[in-house]
């Protein structure tokens, strides 16, 4: 009894220390803000070509994920693995905040030039995903090219054409080495191109396996000294390499790259709490961020202001709580931790737009 007590002092006594954060949610900008980092996958359904390898359905990931996308597998097998993404699109015309998301494809492991399904943990084709976001004007392609594929320049060239406005790569699981001499000729087709390299930085937890010293940031100073402009997905938030976490890594290169950008998802995740207050004031790397959100690992298990509640009080953390919304909860979480409005522009600014708009 007497620790109850204690207990429902100690919340009354928080409550009181942090005061209510306001929780402002004004109508959207001029052309609303741009969700660059929006994830979908699918189990074939439909004639999609996507696929969830066994190792990884398996695994206990699998029902959090089908969860989290809003969807039942009887579902996706009835009417085809695109639910997803029409769910995505009436989620984000919901919102007040967020007007577009960029969806992004994801390549597998290839081996001797040619996709390797048995190592491929979860495939998501370049051509699934443009033909679906095409029927949807608030989302836009995101491609997906494994340097290592034989063809892999052809392959770009044709996602550039489809109207891709980024390409995506999660080395850790896809084995890349951003530093491999060897995709120097990839690299330079991206610049021609004038393609942004989304590339996972820091530790992969969000799959069965993964290498995680594919993730150190440092692998990316070829890309960017070749004039790419490298987007590192989460500041290179957890996990370390060489003795030292991987986000220590990254901060100095903002100073060395201009090209050198980041981005704000997952970065209110229950595993990165703290890394958002650390990053808003180091001097210039603000200005390098841009919005996204890692959907759908915003669900409530890995994201809650709850977890923020050191930082908005109880009442903030009630408010944002309450907003239904997927996408317009996580931008008043976001705002209430303090990022400034500039980082919600800098994805609409950054990206070629009107490619999506075309």
């Amino acid at each position: 009894m007497r620790i109850a007590v204690v207990i429902l002092l100690a919340v009354a006594l928080l409550a009181l220390a942090y005061a209510l954060v306001p929780v402002d949610t004004p109508e959207p900008a001029a052309g609303g803000i741009v969700d660059m980092h929006v994830h979908t996958a699918g189990i074939g359904a439909g004639g999609s070509g996507a696929f969830v390898n066994p190792q990884m359905r398996d695994n206990f990931r699998f029902p959090l994920y089908l969860r989290a996308f809003g969807v039942t597998e009887a579902e996706l097998q009835a009417e085809g693995d695109g639910l997803v993404v029409a769910r995505i699109s009436a989620a984000v015309a919901a919102s007040r905040r967020v007007a577009k998301a960029v969806v992004l494809a994801l390549d597998g492991v290839v081996a001797n030039g040619e996709l390797d399904p048995a190592a491929t943990q979860v495939y998501v084709p370049n051509a699934f995903v443009a033909a679906e976001t095409a029927k949807y004007p608030n989302l836009c392609f995101g491609a997906s090219v494994n340097p290592y594929r034989a063809d892999a320049i052809a392959r770009l060239r044709e996602a550039h054409a489809q109207g891709a406005l980024l390409l995506k790569w999660i080395p850790n699981i896809m084995a890349i080495r951003p530093d491999d001499a060897a995709i120097r000729p990839f690299y330079e087709a991206l610049v021609e191109l004038d393609m942004p390299l989304l590339s996972h930085a820091g530790q992969e937890r969000s799959f069965a396996t993964a290498n995680n010293a594919l993730g150190d940031p440092r692998r990316l100073e070829l890309p960017l000294s070749l004039g790419v402009t490298v987007i590192a997905a989460h500041i290179a938030t957890t996990g370390e390499n060489d003795g030292q976490d991987n986000f220590d890594h990254i901060l100095p290169m903002f100073e060395r790259f201009p090209n050198l950008y980041s981005e704000i998802s997952s970065l209110t995740a229950i595993n990165k709490l703290g890394y958002l207050r650390r990053t808003l004031p180091v001097p210039g790397v603000a200005e390098r961020l841009l919005y996204g959100t890692d959907w759908p690992l915003q669900f409530s298990l890995l994201v809650s202001p709850f977890y923020q509640v050191r930082h908005l009080g109880v009442p903030g953390a009630k408010s944002i709580a309450a907003i239904d919304n997927t996408w317009d909860r996580d931008v008043a979480l976001k705002e209430a931790m303090g990022v400034p409005q500039h980082v919600f522009a800098r994805s609409a600014d950054l990206l070629a737009m009107e490619r999506c708009d075309g």
